[in-house]
């Protein structure tokens, strides 16, 4: 970074009390205290305080002594200072507090008391981040002559830790063998999502069917979660559920497993293979990375994918030596690679994935690790790919603070894969991209992790608008070749993070042609078959496809949409509209646009006339901080709440099923609907944007099954490729999406 570094020992120091631990996310008071060193600063001279760019630590305020967040300088010789917050210092840390002497200065052992979180007048003190990290970081830098030249100082450093356990989780594999062992993890997490050991209670086991080696009852001691319960064994085939109770009440509900009886040629394996540590703009370690995915989130693989001008050669070296030693074939996956970062007139971020350690970075551009590398950079997207040809890699297209453009640049030699949800939000349309261009991709979701916590990603309090997504992968076994092979041949689904259960088949009344290989890159081995599976390549002629789609989700199944390319041919919803009465859903969904600043903030008020709102209930606020407030008992609710391509709302149940009116009222998008028609259809409002709406339609007013089926017939017309998938969303608002079968001419 480019500070000065002319007599840095003299340029004074900076100390905070308290020191720390603190919760994550919890309100404190902190005090940094700079003492001025032997030039003191002069006129108009600076002091920064800086954290890291993605670390939702809360904005400072300097106007409401009572509210969160108030913030007071004072210098100890009485200087005027003129303080701002704002988020123009160098990445990764970008947010910073600017303490400008602009009337007077400071001599030598002058102070300036910087408090956080001021609680002198009533605030209840400043938010921290809302995710763990081991030695959180202020950095601060003073420019004591008024050059604009800042010198480092030391660093503040403090502990996170997580609150108090509120949420459990279990996680079991998808799918397993009857009589092979398996295990299940049981997660304690605090409010903001952090796995914690700050728990104390009995939970009690209770499966759909009995396995051997589960107990009843498993105690929990402070500090014993997260709990792994290995060899657990299922006698025979069939789907099972598992229920956590504590107290008499359900608190989890393990992810659907089917239990098969013979071994399958493809298993399923669940995998985030995209995110970053704090060596780049992330936080904590590349090791506590990997160590957080198998040990916290339990997925089965994992990859890292740092901005590429960022990557110093020291730190690419020791990447590639983490991965090897955390990479174990039959139990953990772990892919080293990185994220070419080119600018989005560049085409935009890819993340590259390498079979085997020791291969060459190429980065977009060497701006943050300038005179550290000898590697020549690769400027274009159409370059890179031209590079990669003949590496042994695999390259998938995402959408970040840069989004990948498939129309300036795409190898489907290499590129077979889009990433169509992360934290940053939900882009079906990069999807879309690729079919209008005639491109055969496949789907994954990711997190693109910045905070540590790869598989497990919650938004917290920042503008990340999701919950980081997983994926999974049809592989013949726990390796990365085979990993490979799923990318290759479009193997996978992905979803906004729940680990559903998804299966897509097809069936020919008579043998059709399939192919090993994309015939657009060239000799591919074609065969004849009569089933196919998502992913694959099908030349069917006149013959129909006949398409059978199975969920079992982790919460009830709202819809299954079927998609020819772009345009929805057929939905399927697991119930009637007999089974519809007083519950009554409130959706909004989509982002600004493609680019940075997608979100959008949904300022909402609703209000009920002739009809009362008995009970209501968030669907996908993922931020604490953002309610939704009764204003009114029975018939007016606010909310503050963000999307950036996925899904927001309100579930309301009513007195009445029929009588009044709902009218909304919001920032983006306004409209009324009158509940004597609203029947099983969808009332909707355009809010233009990025695939913006506001909809409202009925639901049960139970929670019902969670296992849905559609089937779907279709009989490719010729000319154009024609790319059937399907779209899962569940009442919780998470959703999946299959990778297409592809219908060729």
């Amino acid at each position: 970074m480019p500070y000065s570094h002319y007599l840095p020992e003299h340029m004074g120091s900076i100390a905070m009390t308290p020191k720390g631990p603190f919760v994550a996310g919890s309100h404190q008071e902190l005090t940094l205290v700079y003492t001025a060193g032997t030039f003191g600063i002069d006129d108009t001279g600076m002091l920064k305080i800086s954290w890291r760019t993605t670390s939702d630590m809360a904005k400072p305020q300097f106007d409401k002594p009572s509210a969160p967040n108030y913030t007071t300088v004072e210098a100890s010789n009485g200087a005027v200072l003129e303080v701002r917050y704002d988020r123009t210092n160098i990445r990764p840390w970008q947010n910073t507090i600017t303490i400008r002497v602009g009337r007077g200065y400071l001599r030598e052992g002058d102070t300036l008391t910087i408090r956080l979180g001021d609680r002198r007048q009533g605030s209840p003190g400043y938010r921290l981040q809302t995710n763990v990290e081991a030695r959180v970081q202020w950095r601060s830098s003073v420019d004591a002559f008024a050059t604009y030249e800042f010198c480092e100082l030391d660093h503040p450093e403090f502990d996170l830790v997580a609150g108090k356990g509120e949420t459990w989780k279990a996680i079991v594999p998808s799918l397993v063998v009857a009589g092979e062992p398996f295990r299940l993890a049981l997660v304690a997490e605090d409010m903001w999502g952090n796995p914690s050991g700050d728990i104390e209670t009995t939970l009690t086991l209770e499966p759909s069917r009995p396995l051997r080696g589960l107990s009843e009852s498993v105690a929990i001691k402070k500090g014993g979660a997260p709990r792994v319960i290995d060899n657990i064994v299922a006698e025979s085939e069939g789907d099972i559920e598992i229920r956590v109770l504590a107290d008499g009440k359900e608190v989890a509900r393990a992810n659907p497993m089917r239990v098969v009886k013979d071994k399958p040629a493809l298993r399923r394996y669940w995998a985030d293979l995209h995110g970053q540590s704090g060596e780049t703009i992330g936080m904590g370690s590349a090791e506590d990375y990997f160590r957080y995915a198998r040990d916290a989130a339990f997925v089965d693989m994992v990859g890292h994918q740092g901005n590429d001008f960022q990557i110093t050669d020291a730190f690419w070296k020791e990447l590639n030596r983490l991965t090897a030693e955390f990479d174990k074939p039959g139990k953990f996956v772990c892919l080293p690679g990185y994220e070419w970062s080119g600018n989005t007139g560049m085409g935009g971020d890819r993340n590259i994935f390498y079979r085997k350690e020791g291969r060459p970075i190429r980065r977009s551009s060497h701006i943050l690790v300038e005179g550290q590398t000898s590697t020549d950079a690769i400027y274009t997207a159409d370059k890179l790919f031209d590079w990669l040809k003949d590496e042994d890699c695999r390259v998938i297209a995402h959408v970040g603070g840069r989004y990948a453009d498939l129309h300036y640049a795409h190898d489907g030699r290499v590129e077979r894969t889009v990433e169509v949800h992360s934290s940053w939000g939900t882009f079906e349309w990069l999807l879309h991209d690729a079919f209008e261009k005639g491109y055969r991709v496949g789907v994954v979701c990711h997190s693109d992790d910045h905070k540590g916590r790869p598989g497990a990603t919650r938004p917290g309090a920042s503008t990340f608008g999701a919950i980081g997504g997983l994926s999974c992968y049809f592989m013949s076994e726990l390796t990365r070749g085979a990993l490979f092979e799923a990318l290759r041949r479009r193997h996978h689904y992905g979803t906004t993070c729940p680990r559903i259960f998804l299966d897509l088949k097809a069936a020919f009344e008579k043998p059709v042609t399939g192919f090993s290989e994309d015939p657009k890159l060239g000799a591919a081995k074609e065969f004849s078959v009569t089933e196919a599976m998502m992913g694959d390549i099908i030349r069917p002629g006149s013959t129909p496809m006949k398409l059978n789609a199975e969920v079992i989700g982790t919460a009830p199944v709202d819809r299954i949409d079927v998609l020819h390319g772009t345009r929805v041919v057929q939905t399927a919803r697991p119930f009637t509209a007999n089974d519809l009465g007083k519950r009554v859903r409130v959706l909004w969904q989509g982002a600004e646009y493609r680019g940075r600043g997608r979100e959008t903030i949904w300022q909402g008020k609703l209000a009920v006339a002739g009809n009362r709102i008995a009970r209501f209930a968030p669907v996908n606020f993922l931020n604490p901080e953002r309610r939704v407030q009764e204003t009114t008992p029975g018939s007016v609710l606010t909310w503050n709440s963000v999307t950036t391509g996925n899904l927001a709302g309100i579930d309301l149940w009513l007195d009445q099923a029929n009588a009044g009116s709902i009218s909304i009222e919001t920032n983006v998008v306004s409209g009324s609907v009158d509940l004597g028609s609203l029947t099983d259809s969808t009332v909707a409002f355009d809010g233009g944007g990025l695939g913006r709406r506001l909809s409202v339609y009925r639901l049960p007013e139970a929670d019902w099954t969670r296992h849905a089926t559609i089937e779907h017939a279709v009989t490719f017309p010729g000319g154009a490729d024609l790319p059937v998938y399907v779209r899962v969303t569940q009442a919780d608002g998470n959703q999946a999406w299959s990778s297409p079968i592809y219908l060729i001419a």
